[in-house]
């Protein structure tokens, strides 16, 4: 099994980038991830302001999988999450959903216990280790991994867990496969900017897949088919994601197009990962 160590990071998905492991396609991986503040939060007189944007969502990579080209598909299943024994969260003014009500900034440590979050003495949330920032590099352009997109990146999908098989594009030669900013758990939305942030260790399969067609970024999760999209808003993020489910319906199931729609509007669910991203997914 290889291995990457959190020293390990990038700050943009980009196919300039260097990558720090090769594998062959089929082979298991360890991330050793920071989580989104780069670990330099400990304490609950550190405001989010003593971090600086600048080392926002740091990614463990990138890896190279052998003998993926552009027009591949990168699979990647997810065995296992490991997360640390405390998190942290934290609000500031302008910034997610309540940026206009929080008045100051506010650092919360989070301990994990027994498999709950202990929020407080009367409320313990059960965990849901989940990847926040997962993806490969855009064909030419740099992204920061605090934006989603295409290649993945900052999705926020809670459902990208233990168990799950995410589909992500192959732009350039080896893939270059990053992630990180792990959540001891996470809500839909993400509304104060952040889940419950923790380092933490994933353990991957990368496999290549050729000469087929996904709409991509995709998740495999024990009962469901996701697609996931990322847009200015969130209406055309939805339509997107709907396009996207509604062609891959009509081209893997063979139904028409109008009972393709039908279908997904009887079984498909419509849903938000997060609203606090430059892009919104």
């Amino acid at each position: 099994m290889e291995y990457i160590s959190k020293e390990h990071a990038v700050l943009k998905m980009s196919p300039k980038n260097s990558p720090v492991k090769r594998v062959e396609s089929g082979s298991t991986v360890v991330f050793e991830t920071l989580d989104c503040f780069s670990n330099l939060i400990q304490r609950e007189d550190q405001p989010f302001s003593s971090v600086g944007w600048d080392k926002i969502n740091p990614a463990t990579g990138p890896l190279y999988v052998e003998g993926s080209e552009r027009g591949d598909i990168l699979k990647v299943e997810i065995i296992d999450i490991e997360i640390e024994k405390k998190g942290v969260m934290t609000t500031a003014p302008n910034l997610g959903v309540l940026g206009d009500i929080v008045t100051g900034e506010t650092t919360k440590i989070i301990p994990i216990q027994d498999g709950k979050a202990i929020f407080n003495d009367e409320i313990h949330i059960p965990i849901k280790p989940m990847i926040g920032v997962i993806g490969t590099s855009p064909e030419t352009e740099e992204i920061p991994t605090g934006t989603p997109g295409a290649h993945g990146g900052n999705m926020d999908c809670k459902k990208i867990i233990k168990g799950s098989t995410l589909y992500l594009p192959v732009n350039v030669p080896g893939a270059l496969l990053s992630m990180g900013d792990l959540h001891a758990v996470m809500a839909d939305g993400e509304i104060v900017i952040c889940g419950l942030e923790i380092p933490g260790k994933v353990t991957v399969k990368v496999s290549v897949i050729k000469d087929n067609s996904l709409p991509l970024p995709m998740l495999q999760s024990d009962d469901k088919i996701i697609t996931i999209a990322s847009a200015k808003d969130l209406d055309e993020a939805a339509k997107l994601a709907t396009i996207q489910m509604h062609t891959f319906i009509v081209e893997k199931l063979g139904l028409e197009v109008d009972e393709a729609g039908m279908l997904l509007s009887l079984v498909g669910d419509l849903k938000i990962c997060q609203v606090v991203d430059p892009l919104m997914t």
